[in-house]
């Protein structure tokens, strides 16, 4: 534990008997050792020692410049100065000791704020690598998406070609299916030309017959001589029956002869419809890449060719066979050119088809180059497709490894961050512990209105340097009286300044400590202001809203380092000894009760062995977020017992403690913590004489007047350090045991008023807070727990 002789007020001469007995007893206490070893370690940057002398160099106006001059520090180094002791000298060289006090927290400061430039520079290399992590992840998905999307539009186009080519395999097929009835027709056409060629047959062998019958009729009339003259007769006739067959005959050869021209000219068209047919034929050989079959079908339509051209031979050579016989078959020919015109017009429609036929399949050749050229066209954009995915894919691994590598980085820049805020809280802790447990706050109060106008102010601060910010001096019948204390605020001092000094204990309920501040001073000097302030002005908020903004506002930026906060608030009052809930749904009818003399509910006061304080039936209400305390703050104000005195308008009657329970977990490194924040404003410390109270203001007093006594008692005891300390005396000291007695980090508001009228109050609460400066309590612990994280939230 560090000494705090330097934080006590000088000795009246009727005090100097104790006194030398506990600055014997404080020169037992742990010293601070020099800076020869620091020296001795012959390191680069800036030593203990150089630190030291800058900080010795400079006066109090540039105090703040040398600190925060750049020093780097190492492990070893900060070490080295957490266990850095007090040398050995004269024990009663007290002075000596306050500069090596001085000079150890000066270098403490210096670490800490470099360890703060360091821990800013961790987070912003952590915001850096998140951003790069986040751009890399938004690269890898663009790509992904443009892969996708590619990926998609190429399925399109192979379905798209197999639509194509599927439909073109149809037109194939439809082709080959109008091939094979065109040569069905040829075969119907053969077919017909067969059975001419009978008919043909059966008249040569009709007019055999009737030249049997013409030489059977020359017989009979060369035989018949007396019928001479009727055959010559006949012969006439059939002379000029000759004639007219012979003229029938002239007229039939022509028209065999025409026949025979369009014969020919059938014959050609049909040998053009087989060439025709033929390169068809090839055609769709060449597509389907059936070459043996387009030439078998070629064999064949050579050999019917063949026979075509045999057959018209042995036509012709039957012609001139039968030209004399041709009178008799007129009626013949006539069926016949009937049966030739229906299969020229066959052959025509054959010839229609057979063009159509050419037209479709040069249409079809050139829809099929195309289509092989889009087919070129697509392949050369699925393998640029192929090498862009491939080129995707690379830098997509190149990213991934990226990312990899930042999450490592990352993760190693959060251990750092770790380590660090640990080194922090330790470095935080040691300041604390220097400065004292139990640490003594000044703030003077204004001159207001009320005090009346050209009344001078009672109080002075001196401006040397080892009491400024520090001292303060009070003036009573022209006798000036000096205190020191940790910190002394001016009358011009703003609620930021005062929150600003105390904002390092607040942290210290973050990470695990139990911390008390409590404002002591008689009534109308500013208690109530300085705890509460006007929470609906943002520059005129009070201490007890601005720490509990501070709280969540940490605790939602440690959510980044897996910290998860659960926080449970309650407000009470003790009013005449007794204590109320300020949150109680039934305050009004409790409070009706208390006044006509009926028994309300009864709170007991409990300390457990891990010195947490529990208050039986009191509401504890779970908070998350600083406006619902605000709201609580509220109510608790609105139910607090205020009174009128001679003193103030308005005076709070009861002490008004608001306690802060904190539980936190670090799902990262298994960590719990437990902390207590207790804020309390006490009741005005005036005598009795002074109030001027009657009736129940006078009770009020009484009892306020009580549990204060019995809070000096309580005090004094503990300077004394004797056996017993009085804590049961009073509610107040009874409920307040764990920070004065205990292992919390305790702050001490001393409000002053500088009216003349109350320099005598003025100075009775100066000198008791100079003996709670003098006190010393136990090591403050941090409360930490293995048990799981709902089940530390059970309080009584």
């Amino acid at each position: 534990m560090a000494s705090r002789n330097q934080n006590r007020p000088p000795r009246s001469p009727s005090n100097k008997k104790g006194g030398g007995a506990e600055e014997l007893q404080s020169d037992k206490r742990r010293r601070i050792i020099g800076t020869d070893k620091m020296e001795r370690q012959g390191r680069g940057r800036a030593p203990f020692g150089a630190v030291n002398n800058k900080a010795e160099a400079s006066d109090a106006g540039s105090v703040e410049g040398s600190e925060c001059s750049t020093v780097d520090f190492t492990k070893e180094e900060v070490e080295a100065l957490l266990n850095e002791k007090m040398k050995k000298g004269n024990p009663f060289d007290s002075k000596k000791k306050i500069e090596q006090m001085g000079d150890l927290i000066k270098r403490l400061k210096l670490c800490v704020r470099w360890f703060k430039r360091v821990e800013e520079g961790y987070i912003q290399e952590k915001e850096k690598l998140q951003s790069d992590l986040e751009s890399a992840q938004k690269k890898c998905i663009d790509a992904e998406n443009e892969m996708k999307m590619k990926m998609r539009e190429l399925n399109e186009v192979i379905s798209n070609l197999r639509m194509t080519i599927s439909s073109l395999e149809e037109r194939i097929t439809k082709e080959e299916r109008d091939k094979l009835e065109a040569i069905d027709c040829y075969r119907k056409e053969k077919d017909a030309r067969s059975v001419a060629e009978q008919m043909q047959a059966s008249l040569s062998t009709e007019l055999e017959k009737v030249r049997v019958e013409k030489s059977a009729a020359e017989k009979k009339a060369i035989s018949n001589e007396d019928l001479y003259k009727r055959s010559q007769e006949y012969n006439m006739s059939l002379q000029q029956y000759n004639s007219r067959l012979q003229s029938d005959l002239e007229t039939t050869n022509e028209a065999h002869k025409r026949l025979e021209t369009e014969k020919s000219t059938i014959v050609e068209n049909l040998s053009n419809v087989r060439g025709h047919n033929k390169a068809l034929q090839e055609q769709l050989s060449s597509l389907k890449a059936s070459q043996d079959e387009a030439t078998k079908q070629k064999d064949i339509l050579a050999n019917e060719l063949k026979c075509l051209r045999e057959e018209l031979k042995q036509i012709r050579d039957d012609r001139d066979r039968q030209k004399g016989q041709v009178h008799s078959l007129t009626g013949e020919l006539a069926k016949y050119k009937e049966y030739t015109g229906k299969s020229c017009a066959q052959l025509d429609t054959l010839t229609s088809k057979t063009n159509a036929l050419e037209e479709t399949c040069t249409s079809q050749r050139e829809q099929m180059n195309m289509l092989q050229q889009q087919l070129i066209a697509e392949r050369e954009k699925l393998k640029m497709a192929d090498l862009s995915v491939s080129e995707t894919r690379t830098v997509f691994e190149d990213q991934k490894r990226i990312i990899n590598e930042l999450q490592e980085r990352l993760a190693e820049k959060e251990c750092q961050i770790i380590e660090g805020e640990n080194l922090r809280k330790k470095l935080h802790n040691t300041i604390l512990e220097l400065k004292g447990n139990i640490r003594v706050f000044c703030r003077v109060r204004p001159l207001l209105p009320d005090d009346g106008h050209g009344t001078d102010m009672v109080i002075s601060y001196p401006t040397s340097t080892e009491g400024l910010g520090r001292g303060i001096e009070l003036v009573q019948s022209g006798q000036k009286y000096p205190f020191q204390f940790d910190k002394v605020f001016n009358h011009e001092a703003s609620q930021r300044d005062v929150f600003t000094e105390i904002s390092q204990l607040v942290q210290s309920a973050l990470d695990g400590y139990k911390v008390c501040i409590f404002a002591y001073g008689q009534t109308g000097s500013g208690k109530t202001y300085t705890m509460m302030g006007r929470p609906d002005a943002f520059e005129l908020k009070g201490l007890i809203p601005r720490s509990l903004e501070q709280i969540f506002h940490i605790s939602q930026s440690l959510k980044d380092q897996g910290w998860k906060y659960k926080m449970q608030a309650s407000i009470l009052e003790i009013y005449n000894e007794t204590i109320r809930d300020l949150l109680s749904p039934n305050r009004s009818s409790d409070q009706a009760r208390t006044e006509n003399g009926v028994l309300g509910k009864q709170y007991t006061i409990k300390h457990d062995a891990s010195g947490n304080t529990h208050v039986s039936d009191l509401n504890i209400v779970d908070v998350s977020s600083a406006s619902e305390i605000s709201s609580l703050l509220q109510q608790a104000a609105q139910s607090r017992s205020v009174g009128r005195t001679q003193m103030n308008e308005q005076s709070s009657r009861s002490h008004f403690v608001f306690t802060l329970r904190i539980c936190g977990y670090n799902e990262k490194t298994e960590q719990q913590v437990q902390g207590v924040l207790n804020l309390i404003d006490l009741a005005g410390s005036e005598r009795l004489s002074r109030s001027g109270a009657t009736g129940d203001r006078l009770k009020e007093t009484q009892a306020i007047n009580k549990s204060l006594s019995s809070l000096s008692d309580v005090i004094f005891a503990l300077a004394k350090k004797e056996e017993h300390v009085p804590f049961r005396n009073s509610k107040l000291t009874y409920l307040l045991q764990p920070c004065l007695g205990g292992d919390s980090k305790t702050l001490m508001f001393v409000n002053i008023s500088p009216d003349p009228s109350s320099a005598g109050e003025s100075l009775c609460s100066l000198r008791f807070a100079a003996r709670v400066n003098a006190c010393e309590i136990g090591i403050p612990r941090r409360q930490t727990s293995t048990r799981s994280f709902d089940s530390r939230l059970s309080y009584g």
